[in-house]
């Protein structure tokens, strides 16, 4: 299949498609004009990749931990690969830093809109 048919087979734009293969985590094959061609396996990769920056993984982490990603009954699952647990865990302390920051930032907005 064609990009455009990747695309909305997926619901991931041919731009994106293209970014995910700049990125090296989805590789087509091409014609002799240099055109891509994705097989239906690809549409599951997308999935995963998608899956994965969902959860917030960037495009590097992804890369790194693709090949641990499964499809299982309930949807795309990751095995924990060395390291990936570190990495999730990291990512999750991040988050939970920006979400206090940010209710710190909500509460002094609320002081200052309480003033007068």
């Amino acid at each position: 299949m064609q990009i455009s048919e990747l695309a909305r087979a997926t619901g991931v734009s041919a731009r994106a498609l293209r970014h995910y293969e700049d990125r090296g985590l989805l590789i087509p094959e091409r014609t002799h004009g240099g055109y891509r061609v994705y097989s239906d396996e690809d549409i599951t990769r997308v999935a995963q990749i998608k899956t994965m920056i969902a959860a917030g993984l960037n495009t590097d982490t992804i890369q790194r931990y693709l090949d641990c990603a499964r499809v299982g009954d309930h949807g795309t699952e990751l095995e924990m690969c060395p390291n990936l647990r570190a990495e999730l865990d990291f990512i999750a302390e991040c988050l939970s830093s920006k979400q206090a920051e940010l209710r710190e930032t909500q509460q002094r907005l609320h002081e200052l809109a309480s003033v007068g």
